[in-house]
C-alpha cells in the first residue's frame, strides 16, 4: 500500500480489513519465531522419514534408521536379562560368605535382595526394616538366632515355627508358659529381675528373688544366658538390654512370662517358595543394614 492506513491509538498500521468497524492491525509475527516454527517442522519431517512413523494396513513405515524406542528397549532388557543371568548363575555356585566377599557380586545382591524384600518382608518387618510389636528390627545388633550371614541366610530359609509338624528345618524356640508353675508373686519377682537385667528402675529385694528363680527353679538361664546375654543357638532372646519384641514394661514381661506369645517367621525356602539366589540376595540385603554380625 502506497499509503498505508494507520490506527489511530496505536500509530500501527493496519492490513485494510475492517468488521462491524474494527481494524486489522498489521502486527507480524517475530521473525525468531516464524524460523523456529520452520525448523520444528523440518525436525518433523526429518522425525517422519528417519523413524517409524506412518502407519500403513497392516504395518508402518520402517524409517531409514530401521529402529525406534520399542527395538532400543527391548535390546537393552535383553542386555540386561544376560547380565543378570550371569550374576545368577555365579551366586547358585557360591555360598553367602563368598558371595559378600565378590564387592561385584555383593553389589547385584544388595540391590536384588532389596527388590524382594519390598515385595516379601515389608508387610512384617517395614519399609525400612524398623520391625514392630512381635517383629524383629533388622537394622540393629540383637539378634535372636545369630546376625552372622549363615544365621540370617538359615533364618531366612528355614523361618521360624513355620509349620513344624512338617518342615523339620524350621527353627523352634518354645517360650515356657509360667503362668501355670509358678505363683503370680514368682512371675512378679522374676518380672522385677528382668527390669534389673535391662537396666529399668526395679524392686531390688524382689529382684534378688528373681535372681534365684532364673537361674534355679524357671531355668530361664538356659535360653537366655547367665547374665540375660541371650543364647542364640537355641533361640533365646537377648534380655540385657532396652530392645524388646513384646515391649518391656513390667505389665508386658509378665504377660510374657505368664503366658508367651510365639511368632513366626516364613520359611521361604519350604516348598521353594522363594528360590536359593533370591534368599541369598535376602541375606546379603538384611546383613547390609547395618546389625548383621562379622
Amino acid at each position: 500500500m502506497a499509503n498505508p492506513e494507520r490506527d489511530e491509538v496505536t500509530g500501527t498500521e493496519t492490513t485494510g480489513h475492517e468488521w462491524d468497524g474494527i481494524r486489522e492491525l498489521n502486527t507480524p509475527l517475530p521473525r525468531w519465531w516464524v524460523w523456529t516454527f520452520i525448523a520444528t517442522i523440518v525436525w518433523g519431517l526429518g522425525y517422519v522419514i528417519a523413524y517409524p512413523a506412518i502407519p500403513l494396513i497392516h504395518t508402518n513405515t520402517k524409517g531409514l534408521l530401521g529402529t525406534s524406542g520399542r527395538t532400543e528397549l527391548v535390546a537393552e532388557m535383553k542386555a540386561a536379562k544376560a547380565q543378570k543371568a550371569k550374576f545368577l548363575g555365579k551366586m547358585s555356585k557360591l555360598s553367602v560368605e563368598e558371595i559378600a566377599k565378590d564387592p561385584e557380586l555383593r553389589e547385584f545382591a544388595t540391590h536384588a535382595g532389596a527388590a524382594a524384600f519390598k515385595v516379601n518382608c515389608v508387610q512384617c518387618h517395614g519399609s525400612g526394616a524398623q520391625g514392630g510389636y512381635g517383629y524383629p528390627n533388622l537394622n540393629d545388633d540383637d539378634w535372636i538366632w545369630g546376625g552372622k550371614l549363615e544365621d540370617i541366610y538359615t533364618t531366612i530359609k528355614d523361618g521360624v515355627r513355620y509349620e513344624p509338624d512338617a518342615n523339620e528345618d524350621t527353627r523352634t524356640s518354645d517360650m515356657p508358659a509360667f503362668g501355670g508353675d509358678l505363683e503370680p508373686a514368682q512371675i512378679d519377682a522374676l518380672a522385677e529381675y528382668v527390669l534389673k537385667l535391662s537396666g529399668q528402675k526395679h524392686d531390688e529385694a524382689k529382684a534378688a528373688e528373681g535372681d534365684k528363680l532364673f537361674h534355679g527353679d524357671a531355668g530361664c538361664n538356659g535360653c537366655h544366658g547367665e547374665k540375660g546375654e541371650g543364647v542364640q543357638e537355641a533361640g533365646g532372646p537377648r534380655l540385657a538390654d532396652r530392645i524388646w519384641l513384646y515391649k518391656g514394661d513390667k505389665a508386658s514381661i509378665v504377660s510374657q512370662i505368664t503366658k508367651p506369645k510365639l511368632g513366626v517367621m516364613p520359611a521361604w525356602g519350604y516348598k521353594h517358595r522363594l528360590d536359593d539366589n533370591t534368599i541369598k540376595a535376602l541375606t546379603i540385603y538384611v546383613h547390609s543394614l547395618g546389625g548383621g554380625a562379622s
